[in-house]
C-alpha cells in the first residue's frame, strides 16, 4: 500500500510545480502512514525526486510517451496505481495534470478533490481542504472511495526538502492504441522568457497601456524582478500581445506569489483567474477600477510615469543588495 505521486517534467527536467506536489506526497504519506512512490516518464533525472522524500521512483521509458497525450497518461498511472496498491493519487495542478486527474479518477473509479491547498486534516474519513467557488473560499471535502486523487493548487504547500533513500524500478505499462487517435504535428515552445505556469511573480498588462508599442515597459520591469509576462484578454484580443499570455478565467490562471497588473481595470472574468495569487498590485488611473477592490495593494496613477520610477527603484535596490 501507498501514496503516488506522478511527477511531470518537460524535457527531462521537473518543474518546481512536479517538486511541489512531491513534498505534498510525502506530507500525506507520513499522516497515513505509508510509502510514498513518484512516478516518472521518460526522464532518469531521480536526484530531485529522492530530494523530496520518494521512497519508490516508477520510471517510464517509452518513445510513444514523449508527446504529452492525457489518455495515455492517465492509462499509464491508473496501471501504476493498480499494481503498486496506492490508495491516494496526487497530481499536480498544471495545464497537463488538470487533463489527466479527471481521467485517472475516472479510470480508478476514485474519488477527486480538486485544488487542495493542504495535507488532508484526518485520514478516516480522509478530509482535505479545498479552494472553492473561484478562490473565494474553502471548503473541507470527504472522500469515500477506497482510492482517492487529490489535484494539489500550485503555490499551496511549498518546497520541503525531506532527502530519502530512494529505490528505483523500471515501469512498464501497456499502451492502449486507441488513446493516440488524436496526434500533434507541431509544437511551438517559447524560449528564454519564464513561463506563466511556473512564475513567482507574473506582470500583466492591459488596455491602459493604449498599444503594443507601449509593452517594453512592461518586459523591463517583469526582467528586473524575474517575473513573467502577461496581459488580459482585450489585449490579446487586439493582437497586440499573443494568447499564450492572456490570462483570467478564459485564459491561463495565475497562481503566482506576486501579480502585477498595470493599466487593468479587473473585470470578473479577470480576478476569477488571478484570485488566487498571493499578493495583488494594482496601478491604473481610475481609483473606482474593480481591481482596486481585489488588490492588497494599488497606485492610482499614469502607468507610464508610475513603471519607469518603479523600474528605477528595483535597479537601485538591486544594485545596492
Amino acid at each position: 500500500m501507498s501514496v503516488l505521486v506522478f511527477a511531470d517534467n518537460s524535457e527531462g527536467k521537473f518543474k518546481k510545480s512536479a517538486l511541489e506536489v512531491i513534498s505534498y506526497g510525502k506530507a500525506v504519506a507520513e499522516k497515513a502512514q505509508k510509502n510514498l512512490t513518484v512516478l516518472v516518464i521518460n526522464t532518469d533525472n531521480t536526484n530531485d525526486i529522492s530530494t523530496y522524500g520518494a521512497d519508490k521512483i516508477l520510471v517510464v521509458n517509452n518513445d510513444q510517451l514523449n508527446t504529452f497525450n492525457a489518455r495515455a497518461y492517465a492509462d499509464v498511472i491508473g496501471q501504476a496505481v493498480e499494481q503498486h496498491q496506492a490508495e491516494i493519487v496526487i497530481i499536480d495542478s498544471s495545464s497537463n495534470g488538470l487533463y489527466i486527474a479527471p481521467l485517472v479518477a475516472a479510470k480508478l473509479k476514485a474519488g477527486y478533490a480538486s485544488n487542495a491547498v493542504e495535507a488532508p486534516s484526518q485520514i478516516s474519513p480522509f478530509m482535505v481542504k479545498r479552494k472553492a467557488f473561484s478562490s473565494k473560499g474553502f471548503n473541507h471535502s470527504i472522500i469515500n472511495t477506497p482510492i482517492k486523487v487529490i489535484g494539489l493548487s500550485k503555490n499551496s504547500f511549498g518546497l520541503i526538502e525531506n532527502k530519502a533513500a530512494s529505490s528505483i524500478e523500471p515501469f512498464e505499462p501497456s499502451l492502449n492504441d486507441a488513446d493516440f487517435g488524436l496526434t500533434s504535428k507541431a509544437i511551438d515552445k517559447t524560449t528564454g522568457k519564464v513561463s506563466i505556469a511556473d512564475a513567482d511573480i507574473v506582470v500583466s498588462g492591459g488596455r491602459g497601456l493604449k498599444g503594443p508599442e507601449n509593452w517594453g515597459m512592461i518586459e523591463e520591469l517583469a526582467d528586473v524582478l524575474g517575473a513573467a509576462t502577461a496581459c488580459s484578454k482585450p489585449v490579446s484580443d487586439l493582437g497586440w500581445r499573443p494568447h499564450s499570455e492572456h490570462v483570467g478565467q478564459t485564459g491561463k490562471p495565475v497562481t503566482s506569489n506576486l501579480y502585477i497588473a498595470i493599466g487593468i481595470s479587473g473585470a470578473i472574468q479577470h480576478l476569477a483567474g488571478v484570485n488566487s495569487s498571493k499578493v495583488k498590485v494594482v496601478v491604473n488611473t481610475d481609483p473606482d477600477a474593480p481591481f482596486f477592490k481585489a488588490a492588497d495593494y494599488g497606485i492610482v496613477g499614469d502607468a507610464f510615469e508610475v513603471v519607469p520610477k518603479l523600474i528605477e527603484k528595483l535597479k537601485e535596490f538591486k544594485s545596492n543588495s
